[in-house]
């Protein structure tokens, strides 16, 4: 949450400040500003986007500069909430992602010392304490002030006259862009991917000092070695390439996300892939949101194809348990690697003797620096705040894991793995019958609350697609298993209250069936996915959306490619900001 760009450097900081935050814009976006050193710090910001923002803005010749995105924690979205926030001088400019727990402390300390304050953030305390212990050397005053704030951080300070960034982190991700006579900052490295793929990450609690030719990192006063990841996205994948919005984009990417991600583990041999599943006990998994949702469904597929039994908890409740854990295996599952709570409950697993695996988008993420191994899953960049091909490369890790080490039913694993070659072709089918997906949702778009139903490794499936049309179209939906439905929904149902069924040919069909039935003598609509000619369900359901056949195991890919049409094309129909919707960001790095 929340979007930090820095530059210096030869060219002109403004436009490339500008240009970076527009790239972050998905991590919050009621907010923004920049400060550049322009002969003294100068500070522009307000509660609007980026681009309307720019429009005001003087040109700036500054060669070092700030920016900032937000997405609100301690006061609402402001002028003088925005960032950056500068010191009583003027001469420091802070910008700030994270969670000052004791600011109000600090700013009543700091106020009987004269230090005035105009803005009701938490964040505005540090430049007043680097203000307080500076003393001729900014990274001195930067490491004495943090050593006085409890809670997380990345931050990126400028002083003025001082051709340097000093940047510092602790539980919020921070990465450095290296260039040729100039140099970045970012929360993330799709800001800085038009000027380099080149990148260095900041450990917790260590300071950097970032010149236009030099970048150096310390960790309590010693010196640490720089390394360099080289970024495996390019520019042109976090674009629109000629789609409406980014999900739409992302949703039509996935065919591709499955052929990269076989690909990737089809050269995995049994001998060299030392995630070893049986054996270890029960298996946890830990995540958060759309990642939960896959973590469910891989429950089903390890429980299934291994007899493996697999625990799988929400990490923000994990964090709260107070149980022993021991030797387990863990899988956190987050796809910017960065979520705050799920790199909590990893690090509690490791301190408890446990082995943690992370599942991640992002090379060189936080979670892969916890981990004591990572399974990548090559979706490229995603951009809209609601996931999509993420989601499908987290399932397709967990598939490939589970069938590569079916040891038993070998006829079993060959037709699973020539299933897993199909699955690009069958979705496609499926983003190509998006024309009748986009008919149904303009008679959704016309409720208020909506319920999703399915049973077995289906049942996160129901989850997944609520949470994708109540993020995008703001309709109130539920997922529910459909045994549970009438255990209270029930009183809900009626002629206003649509239900989607997501139906599946497996052993958990004919009690679908049977719950369809219940709901449709309770009056309410169902638009059903299932299968072609199935003309059990066609002959219960008013609307239906057809999907091609595959093993029922891997029925959740394609039952959820339809659900993602249905909320995209829903949230179109009503005219809501899809790739940006309200209250909401994409990485989710404060607890």
């Amino acid at each position: 949450m929340c979007g930090i760009v820095g530059y210096v450097g030869e060219k002109k900081a403004q436009p490339i400040l500008l240009s970076c935050l527009k790239k972050l814009e998905y991590r919050g976006y009621d907010s923004c500003g920049i400060a550049v050193d322009n002969g003294g710090i100068v500070v522009y910001k307000d509660a609007l986007r980026v681009e309307a923002m720019a429009k005001s803005l003087p040109r700036l010749t500054g060669k070092i500069g700030i920016g900032h995105t937000r997405w609100a924690t301690h006061g609402g979205p402001s002028k003088i909430n925005a960032h950056p926030h500068v010191d009583c001088s003027g001469n420091i400019a802070v910008v700030h992602n994270g969670v000052i727990t004791n600011y109000s402390e600090l700013r009543r300390e700091l106020a009987k010392e004269g230090h005035k304050f105009t803005s009701e953030t938490d964040t505005e305390v540090i430049p007043h304490l680097i203000e307080r212990y500076y003393q001729g050397n900014l990274e001195a005053a930067v490491e004495k002030a943090l050593t006085k704030v409890a809670g997380s951080y990345a931050i990126a300070v400028l002083r003025s006259g001082e051709a340097k960034m000093v940047v510092a982190k602790k539980d919020s991700p921070l990465v450095i862009g290296i260039g040729d006579g100039e140099n970045y900052v970012a929360s993330d490295v799709s800001a800085f991917l038009d000027y380099t793929d080149r990148a260095v990450y900041i450990e917790d609690g260590q300071i950097g000092v970032i010149t236009k030719d030099c970048v150096k990192i310390a960790d309590d006063g010693n010196k640490v070695a720089v390394k360099e990841y080289k970024i495996l996205w390019n520019a042109e994948e976090a674009q629109k390439s000629g789609y409406e919005h980014f999900m739409l984009k992302e949703i039509h990417e996935q065919p591709k996300v499955i052929r990269n991600t076989l690909a990737e583990y089809m050269r995995i041999t049994d001998e060299s892939n030392d995630v070893k599943l049986a054996g270890n006990g029960p298996i946890l998994m830990l995540a958060c949101g759309t990642s939960y949702h896959a973590a469910l469904v891989g429950k089903y597929v390890f429980e299934d194809l291994l007899s493996v039994p697999v625990r799988v908890e929400i990490a923000s409740e994990f964090n709260q348990q107070r149980y022993i854990l021991g030797k387990t295996l863990a899988f956190a599952v987050t796809q910017s690697g960065e979520t705050a709570d799920t790199l909590k409950a990893m690090k509690r697993v490791k301190g408890e003797g446990g082995r943690v695996v992370a599942v991640t988008n992002v090379v060189g993420s936080t979670s892969t620096r916890i981990a004591n191994q990572t399974t990548y899953t090559r979706a490229g960049p995603e951009i809209s705040v609601a996931a999509t091909k993420t989601f499908t490369a987290q399932l397709m890790v967990f598939y490939w894991l589970a069938i590569s080490q079916i040891k038993e039913d070998m006829r079993r694993r060959a037709g699973l793995l020539s299933e897993l070659r199909s699955l690009p072709s069958k979705v496609q089918q499926v983003l190509d019958d998006e024309t009748t997906i986009k008919e149904h949702a303009k008679y959704l778009s016309k409720f208020e609350n909506v319920f999703f139903i399915g049973r077995g490794v289906n049942y996160p499936v129901a989850l997944e697609g609520a949470l994708k049309l109540k993020e995008v179209s703001y309709i109130h939906a539920e997922g529910y298993a459909a045994g549970e439905i009438k255990h209270g929904p029930f009183a809900l149902l009626g002629s206003e209250t649509p239900v989607i069924a997501v139906v599946s040919r497996d052993n958990t069909y004919e009690s679908m069936l049977t719950s369809i039935k219940e709901i449709k003598a309770r009056k309410s609509p169902v638009i059903a996915v299932s299968e072609s000619e199935d003309h059990d369900v066609e002959d219960l359901a008013d609307l239906l959306i057809t999907v091609p056949h595959v093993d029922p195991i891997l029925s959740p890919i394609i039952n959820t490619v339809s659900l993602q049409l249905l909320a995209y094309y829903t949230a179109l129909e009503k005219g809501c900001p899809i790739d940006f919707p309200r209250n909401l960001a994409k990485s989710v790095t404060v607890e």
